[in-house]
């Protein structure tokens, strides 16, 4: 199974919104191009989608984040596997925690900005 649900959460909007696109770029997905905004809401916001990791992507730039962004990851192995390879290869990726099940892993992940690279939008 190559489908990666991905839950964003306890960060910004731009910054669930520039997480997305990095992960955009490298693996098709079900999320539109609309970015997560605030919903003046008073619990905090999480940002879902899914992304088809069915091929490991090429190495993925470094970005930066205004904040800290925590990522849940849930699917196969191998899919997750290389979504967590994007990632780490855009961000500074710290394990948070995992979970495994017959078919399926969960990896919970906090991400910062690189220490190289530029700010979304700065080509």
């Amino acid at each position: 199974m190559d489908l990666v649900q991905v839950v964003l959460g306890e960060c910004s909007p731009a910054d669930a919104d520039t997480v997305f696109n990095v992960l955009r770029d490298h693996f098709p997905s079900d999320r539109g191009v609309d970015a997560p905004r605030q919903t003046g809401e008073p619990w905090p916001e999480v940002w879902t989608g899914g992304f088809l990791a069915d091929h490991s992507p090429a190495s993925v730039p470094g970005v930066l984040l205004a904040g800290s962004v925590t990522a849940d990851l849930q699917g196969g192995p191998v899919a997750v596997s290389r979504l967590h390879a994007a990632l780490a290869s855009a961000f500074v990726v710290t394990a948070a925690g995992t979970a495994s099940g017959d078919q399926e892993v969960e990896v919970q992940l906090r991400l910062t900005g690189a220490d190289r690279g530029a700010p979304p939008g700065d080509d």
